[in-house]
This record gives C-alpha cells, structure tokens and sequence, in this order.
C-alpha cells in the first residue's frame, strides 16, 4: 500500500507541474489520463472483464485481423516466450482479442488483467502500452512505473499499433512481462521487435485482404512501416497501405477513383494501344514457352493474325 501511495504521489506531483507534459510524453499521458480521463493513480477497482458473448462478436468483428496476426503472434511468442513475457493483440478500443502466455507465467498475467476481454484503453487504465499506443497512434514502451495506475506499476509493456488495409487503426500488438529482472533496456530491445512483428501482420492484412490483385511494394519507411499498393490488372491503384497513404497523400476519396500506378508515383509515362497490344503479345508467348502456334491459340487468332500483330508490335518470336 505505501509504494501504491508513494507512485500516486509522484504522479499528482508531475500533473501538478505545468512544464512536463511538454518534456516527456509519459507526463502528458499521465496529465490526460487525470485531466481528460478523470483517472485517479491511487483508485484499486476490480477489473471488469466483457462478457463471454460481447467477446465473441469483438472476435468475429475482427476476424480477418485475427487470421492476420496468429502466425505473428505464434512466432513472437516463440521469441520472448522463455523470458517470462507474454504476447498480446488488442482491438482498436484496447480490449484483449487474444494472447500467447506461457503456462508458468499465466497467473501474473491473469492477477494484472492482461487476459482475453479485458479493456486497456487509456481511458480505462490511464497510461499503458495498450491504451497510450491507440491514443497516440505510435509504438511506445512503458516501463514498470511509468503507468499511471499504481497498480499496473508490476508490469512493463512494449507497443506499437496496427492498421488495417485502409490506413485505419485495427488495434495494437503488445509485448508483456510481469518479470522484476526485466529493466528498460530490455524493453526497448523487445520494443524493436514489437513494432517489426505489428508491420508483419499488417503486410499480411493487407496482402489478405487484396487477394488476386497485383501487390507493390514501394521503399521501406523507418517511421511509417511498408508503403503497399494493390492495383487491378490494368495497373490502376485500388488500394493502399497507411505508409503509402502517408507518403503519397492518398485519401479514401482519391482511391475511389482508380488512377494508373505511374501517376500516382509521379511517373511522366505515355500510353499507346501499341504498348498494350505488346504486353498482351509478350504474355502469350511466355505462357507458350515461345510456340507460336500455342500463343496465337491462347489469343484467339490464327498464325498469320498473330505474325501480322507480333511485327506490327516489334515483338519477335523467340
């Protein structure tokens, strides 16, 4: 109880400072969490969990993330497992969709609320990794006594947030651990982790969620993560990861109306029938392996047909 009062008073002194939400993002999560969210550091609630059945819609609500993140979650696990931390993915609101905790360790786990259905959202915990990643839409890494609530001082949390195929927030991947022995250089090692695995599961997302469209892969991005777009057979854009949102300005409104993946990176290219009669020729006689009998088949046409086009194209036969 006096380190519970000890943390609750260290925090009431940094919000009662009017310079250090300007100097340390963690004080101005603290200063929202008692100022916006009318948190209390000292308050020891028992934390409610949703029920059975509002857990399950959440679950189906977010299934395609779930498939997304399951082999990224397992594999996390089997990374950070064996040194007592757990794996866990949030929805967007900070309630717990699902989790990789070792046997050993899952009553730690349990007795801090890092369980399925649980809420972590800032607004409910004040400063956590959860909750302070959706709120500020950014990986970060609270350590132990840098919550806000003296009862989550126990646990340290590394997190970086994952957006769905559209650029919108679909919740956050979170890597816990209850362990004493676990100090912040630690964390921010794991923290580097977190943030590659929550780009993983949004390529994946993303990939999923345009199956049989062509997918670019445009230069990686330190800040933002994978710019990805999908385009149609036709090379126009119909769709595009946040990272390239960002680095492209594209909007909602913008990808409604298809444009051709040149424009849209700002390429001076000019389009000829002649270019697409020369794809369509050149893709024949691939699938062909170069028998030109076999690709005027493919087409439709006769071999006469097919040497007049191939000449009128400048393709030669192989």
């Amino acid at each position: 109880m006096t380190s519970a009062i000890h943390h609750a008073d260290v925090v009431l002194d940094v919000i009662g400072s009017r310079r250090s939400a300007a100097v340390s993002p963690v004080a101005a999560s603290w200063c929202r969490s008692a100022l916006h969210h009318h948190l209390d550091p000292a308050r020891a609630t028992r934390r409610e969990l949703i029920d059975a059945g509002a857990l399950a819609l959440l679950r189906e609500a977010n299934a395609a993330l779930l498939r997304a993140a399951a082999p990224v979650l397992d594999q996390t696990y089997l990374s950070v497992g064996r040194s007592g931390c757990g794996v866990v993915l949030s929805d967007a609101q900070g309630v717990i969709l699902d989790r990789r905790v070792g046997a050993g360790d899952g009553d730690d786990f349990a007795a801090t609320g890092l369980v399925e259905g649980a809420r972590w959202s800032e607004a409910d915990e004040g400063t956590n990794g959860i909750g302070t990643c959706l709120f500020e839409g950014r990986p970060v890494v609270i350590h132990r006594d840098q919550h806000f609530a003296a009862h989550n001082v126990d646990i340290s949390c590394m997190d970086a947030p994952v957006y769905d195929p559209h650029g919108r927030l679909a919740g956050a991947l979170d890597v816990s651990s209850c362990r004493h022995d676990h100090g912040p250089a630690i964390a921010e090692m794991i923290g580097a982790l977190v943030r590659e695995a929550a780009r993983s599961i949004e390529r994946d997302y993303f990939c999923r969620h345009f199956e049989g469209a062509r997918i670019i892969f445009l230069p990686d991005d330190a800040a933002n993560g994978t710019a990805l777009l999908a385009t149609d057979r036709d090379d126009l854009v119909i769709g595009a990861s946040r990272a390239a949102r960002l680095r492209l300005g594209l909007s909602d409104a913008a990808l409604a109306n298809p444009r051709p993946m040149d424009q849209l990176l700002g390429r001076s290219v000019a389009s000829s029938f002649g270019d697409a009669d020369r794809t369509v020729l050149r893709q024949a006689l691939a699938r062909s392996g170069g028998n030109v009998s076999e690709a005027a088949r493919l087409l439709g046409v006769g071999r006469a047909t097919l040497y007049r086009r191939l000449a009128r194209a400048g393709v030669k036969p192989s």
